[in-house]
């Protein structure tokens, strides 16, 4: 019994051993672990910042603007000096400050199309800056996602790589730099907020961070950690024109072909399909499945040239899967104009492959802007008897005001002529001539041939002016 009883004992010993043992080992584990994951949030961003600051840039625009005159009335004794800058009707400059980054060492530089749009000089300061400025060539820009292509004249630049944005997951640290309000150089963190945002742009697919983003921000990059590029700093959403937290980045997917199209041709060329499309809802017929983009007009395009009907969905674009109507866009966009790629629709609830050669979006939308001008083509417009009349239209009635809906409309009066003589101006509605009606052009010139032929030196006419009228005798020699 004695033997027994220490046997058992020892076996006792044993177990309490083990669990010491598991149970040390398992919050050793734990501790290492917990220091994994603290090591994963840095201690500092100053190693990383100091890396890639001096890829970053602050950019300055001059744009020329024309002013009206100056102070009205008399300037106060002593005060000559203030006010002799606005004497004059000369030009005068507006200043905006953005920012941008270096994408290579002879001198590429990316910025949003926004800080740079209508400026008659760019000029670039580099980090830590010292107040010598730079200036820029504008290499293209792409107002659909707000981008733009500069050059400096410069080699051997610190410039910084684009990363790849898809891999960035809510919740990962991110660093945007920039040149906020006008302050200079400066940098802030923040966590990836949200992924693929939407704004107002076809192309729109947005990084949401709350790096604190502000005016001057704009055209900055957001790094992640490795000190790759992931986004372009382009928008707030505040009330109060200053960062509450929540800023847009363009991501650094649709950033980068836009850059190669830039440099390559100072312009975009993107894939166009020539379809309307829409995303499927529960209301469609079963047979067009759950998933694609729904064709429900084909213009005259490639897809017409091609075959592709209406109500065909569209499931694979080129062999990517198709889930909606935002992803299609943008496949087609980045695809090469005049490559030829293979779309498997769903048709009648089978599927079916077409094979579309791929025109170019931006020559399609040029072509439709045409069209549309020309549908609205100009009024007519004649010079008889020293006056320039036009047909009225709405786009008349409105710029000269005009009360009156039938006649022909005075919008210039020749020089020294017998109706600038007797008082015409532009804005006179004529409406009569030879005491009968004027609607037309054909009207005023029968008129005209009626009383020459009959030997009569003038013609008598009525015109309206601001509503009221007036007969004019006018000279035909």
């Amino acid at each position: 019994m004695k033997t027994q009883t220490m046997a058992t004992a020892q076996g006792n010993q044993s177990v309490l051993h083990m669990l010491q043992v598991l149970f040390f080992g398992g919050l050793l584990l734990l501790a290492q672990t917990v220091a994994a994951a603290a090591q994963d949030r840095p201690l500092s961003f100053a190693d990383l910042a100091e890396r890639i600051s001096p890829a970053v840039v602050n950019i300055t625009t001059t744009t020329a603007i024309a002013t009206s005159a100056g102070p009205q009335g008399a300037v106060p004794e002593g005060f000559e000096e203030f006010f002799r800058d606005f004497d004059d009707d000369g030009p005068r400059s507006a200043t905006s400050l953005g920012s941008g980054f270096v994408i290579s060492a002879d001198g590429f530089i990316v910025t949003n199309n926004h800080v740079i749009e209508g400026a008659d000089e760019i000029l670039i300061e580099f980090f830590p800056g010292g107040g010598e400025l730079v200036p820029a060539a504008l290499i293209g820009t792409d107002p659909k996602t707000d981008i733009a292509l500069l050059k400096v004249d410069l080699t051997d630049l610190h410039f910084v790589p684009f990363g790849d944005s898809d891999t960035a997951r809510v919740g990962d640290w991110v660093m945007a730099m920039g040149n906020p309000l006008g302050q200079g150089f400066s940098v802030s963190a923040g966590i990836v907020s949200a992924r693929n945002r939407e704004l107002s742009g076809t192309y729109d697919d947005y990084i949401q961070t709350d790096a604190a983003i502000n005016r001057g921000n704009s055209g900055g990059p957001l790094f992640n950690l490795d000190g790759e590029v992931i986004g372009v700093n382009t928008a707030i959403l505040s009330p109060t024109g200053g960062s509450i937290g929540i800023g847009f980045s363009m991501a650094s997917n649709v950033v980068v072909p836009v850059v190669a199209q830039l440099e390559e041709f100072g312009e975009t060329r993107r894939g166009w399909l020539g379809v309307v499309i829409r995303d499927l809802n529960s209301a469609d017929d079963p047979a067009f499945g759950t998933v694609g983009a729904l064709v429900t007009e084909v213009p005259a395009g490639p897809a017409a040239d091609a075959g592709v009907m209406v109500n065909d969905v569209i499931v694979t674009f080129d062999g990517q899967d198709v889930p909606d109507t935002r992803d299609l866009v943008r496949m087609v966009g980045n695809a090469p104009v005049g490559k030829t790629v293979i779309l498997e629709v769903l048709r009648a609830g089978e599927l079916t492959e077409v094979g579309v050669t791929l025109g170019r979006r931006e020559t399609a939308e040029a072509a439709v802007v045409a069209a549309a001008e020309t549908e609205e083509e100009a009024p007519e417009v004649r010079d008889i008897l020293g006056m320039t009349l036009s047909e009225i239209t709405p786009e008349i009635t409105e710029e000269y005001n005009v009360a009156v809906l039938d006649g022909l409309v005075i919008i210039d009066v020749t020089k020294g002529s017998d109706a600038a003589q007797k008082g015409l101006r532009v804005g006179d509605v004529l409406v009569e001539a030879g005491q009968q009606a004027v609607t037309s052009f054909d009207d005023l010139e029968a008129r005209i041939a009626e009383a020459t032929e009959a030997g009569r030196t003038s013609i008598l006419v009525l015109v309206r002016r601001d509503g009221s009228p007036r007969f004019v005798p006018l000279s035909l020699e």
